[in-house]
């Protein structure tokens, strides 16, 4: 039996998910005997997944002690109708303080889930719908596993901070093979958490066989007697000697470096290792080297940190901080993009799909509207040549955009965003035109960058209709969007957009109309630093890695170069005047700009990256060159700066959102916990701004 664990002080209780075992008698499908079918169900709908804290192992031990009594042909494990299990609780972990209690918790999991593999049993991992982590873990300690058609499967740890330590990075590399485990364990874990479809699980030899929902525990078992009787054999290959050890390792180490920016983060490095021993390592030795990883992961800030942000992200998702009540959204059922360049067709094919209502567009002339549209029409037939959706489905949304270079189009829209040259007068303008077409009550949106939303609604008959509608490049992948209200915006307007964003499936925050909103603000500041280090003399090589050990996934010149230097000095520009001297202007940048020089990096033939020549050639002769470590002591000094200035200004309400925007909108490590948990824990919150963005044991350990 396994040994009982406590929760921490003060964790949550935890939602148990019993283990419900009955017997399924064979002869009915062809066989002999019975299958004892043990249900994961926490008694919750469906929104609610199964998940394993210590009380929820405790049962399902249990169950496969009861199950191993009655002496049954096979044992089989399912889940409640639509979710197998998602994996540990995670609730008590950032309540955990002793590395005992992080130990016993692996500890307790191997117990459970050997005993599947151990119980001299044929056992069936029946996968009926989602199984993450820990959820296919348990499947992967029983001999054969099927999958519903419509499951998805992944080992999401190491986007958490963890590794997968339940036996899913021993285990999976010897069932499927080096190059595989490491696609599962690390390449889809940190291509943000990517989930692999039930066809995907089959290809790879994590599942056995995929069966269709209707009739999948019948299947199921119908798969079971056919393997018990000898019908159907599975023939498991032998890695150990499979030449793909070292280049699949290298691989994984070269995907870890990439997204972290050449840092070495603890869980990726752990989970590479935990997958190399596992080729010569016996079950036993590697369940006992994932327990000693585990906890030495789980009481590091690193975990406590990754935790707080996804916990933040899944909450945001949920709820925006400060939305008026849902009911004051007014219906959308046909939309305008005012614009037709690749930012405005991503606009509108993102509220095409999500909306699947008329979608209009305009641009100054017939022919660059029409190419918008065709631009958006392609991407439709596009994805479904992927078979990312129907082509009866692309062929119904390609009837419902079309395009105009006249703006009487937008008479009947309820929701209008524009994404023309970033230029006030001519979005003021705009505004006024169309006002004269639409009614009172069709919102007005701007996805300006850095622009006064409060000024573009000057002079309208209906100011209050007015919202910032911030979307990052490239729209359909950034998943934040930044709401900005004006002075005049009132609570329909907002609670409008806002619901808009979420059948957008964007995580959204509100935040004051200010200069830059927040990302910007804070990158704009942040990259100001780098190039005033350039500027002063500061060798590039040495002031672009100097936030190397933080782990982002570009550099910051790198990130200049995705911008394009143009967006990037016209937003400094723009703060600058409306913000103050702190936002200084870079020649270098300037200069950059004037010649029409575009990147600062240069790719080679051979896919190396060098600094671009041209580029070099404009940065002035200054004499006051900084260390690395002054770089980037300054660059984080200006970011905690500007973020108590914004929340002492009103531009959002808390610092958990800055770290939401900051995670979701910049590509804040998550690992990190956030920008301001960051800054907490590294002394510089309190020396420049005299206190703490968080309490105490707030992303780190208590």
């Amino acid at each position: 039996m396994a040994t009982q664990i406590k929760l921490p002080e003060g964790a949550p209780e935890e939602v148990i998910t019993n283990a419900l075992v009955r017997d399924v008698d064979l002869t009915a499908f062809g066989g002999q005997g019975s299958i004892s079918l043990i249900t994961l169900d926490n008694g919750q709908d469906h929104n609610r997944p199964n998940t394993f804290g210590p009380a929820s192992l405790q049962s399902l031990d249990t169950a496969i002690t009861d199950a191993i009594a009655r002496k049954p042909a096979a044992i089989a494990i399912t889940g409640k109708p639509f979710i197998f299990a998602a994996g540990a609780d995670l609730s008590a972990l950032s309540f955990i303080q002793e590395r005992t209690q992080s130990l016993a918790i692996g500890k307790l999991g191997h117990d459970v889930f050997r005993r599947l593999n151990e119980c001299g049993i044929p056992t069936f991992a029946f996968i009926n719908g989602l199984a993450l982590g820990g959820g296919l873990e348990v499947g992967l300690h029983c001999n054969y596993r099927t999958l519903a058609s419509t499951a998805f499967t992944a080992l999401p740890e190491v986007f958490l901070g963890l590794v997968p330590g339940w036996g899913g990075s021993t285990i999976l590399p010897k069932l499927i093979g080096p190059e595989r485990a490491v696609q599962v364990i690390m390449l889809n874990a940190l291509s943000n958490n990517t989930m692999m479809k039930a066809s995907d699980a089959l290809k790879l030899g994590i599942a056995d066989a995929v069966f269709e929902p209707a009739d999948f525990i019948e299947r199921s078992i119908a798969f079971a007697v056919s393997i018990l009787s000898g019908a159907k054999k599975i023939e498991r290959k032998d890695y150990s000697n499979d030449p793909a050890w070292e280049s699949a390792l290298a691989t994984g180490k070269a995907a870890a470096l990439k997204k972290f920016g050449g840092a070495q983060i603890p869980a990726p490095t752990k989970a590479l290792e935990l997958i190399a021993s596992a080729q010569t390592n016996t079950l036993s030795q590697g369940f006992d080297a994932e327990d000693q990883v585990l906890a030495d992961l789980m009481m590091s800030d690193s975990l406590r940190a990754s935790l707080y942000a996804f916990n933040l992200i899944q909450k945001k998702r949920k709820k925006v901080e400060g939305a008026p009540k849902p009911a004051l959204a007014r219906k959308v059922t046909k939309v305008g993009v005012v614009g037709a360049g690749l930012m405005a067709s991503q606009l509108a094919l993102l509220l095409l799909k999500s909306l699947k209502c008329p979608v209009v567009m305009s641009d100054i002339d017939q022919e660059r509207a029409d190419k918008g549209v065709a631009w958006v029409k392609n991407e439709l037939v596009k994805a479904a040549q992927k078979q990312r959706m129907s082509a009866e489905s692309a062929q119904r949304l390609g009837l419902l955009i079309s395009g105009s270079a006249d703006n009487s189009v937008f008479a009947g829209c309820d929701f209008i965003i524009e994404a023309i040259f970033e230029e006030l007068s001519l979005k003021q303008e705009l505004f006024k035109k169309l006002e004269a077409i639409v009614s009172p009550e069709c919102v007005l949106a701007t996805n300006t960058s850095s622009l006064s939303v409060e000024k573009m609604s000057q002079g309208l008959k209906n100011p209050e209709r007015v919202v910032g509608f911030h979307f990052f490049n490239p729209v359909a992948v950034m998943p934040l969007l930044e709401v900005a209200r004006t002075s005049t915006t009132d609570d329909a307007t907002t609670a409008t957009a806002i619901a808009v964003g979420k059948e957008l499936k964007k995580v959204m925050i509100i935040c004051k109309d200010a200069p830059g909103f927040v990302v910007n603000r804070l990158l704009t500041r942040f990259m100001g630093e780098i190039t005033d280090a350039v500027d002063e003399g500061t060798p590039p090589a040495v002031a672009d890695s100097a936030m190397n050990s933080i782990g982002f996934p570009m550099s910051p010149f790198q990130l200049l170069d995705l911008v394009g230097p143009g967006v990037g000095l016209h937003v400094a520009k723009t703060l600058h005047t409306n913000l103050g001297p702190r936002y200084r202007i870079s020649p270098t940048m300037e200069a950059m700009v004037e010649k029409g020089i575009r990147t600062f990096y240069l790719k080679n033939e051979d896919g190396t990256v060098v600094a671009n020549p041209a580029a070099l050639a404009l940065i002035g002769q200054a004499g006051s060159p900084s260390t690395q470590e002054q770089v980037r002591t300054r660059a984080l000094t200006a970011l905690a700066i500007e973020a108590r200035m914004m929340l002492d200004e009103g531009v959002i309400a808390t610092a958990a959102e800055i770290d939401l925007c900051m995670l979701m909108g910049a590509g804040w490590p998550m690992h990190l916990g956030g920008i301001l948990p960051y800054l907490d824990r590294e002394g510089i919150s309190d020396s420049v701004c005299a206190s703490r963005f968080h309490p105490a044991g707030v992303a780190s350990l208590p």
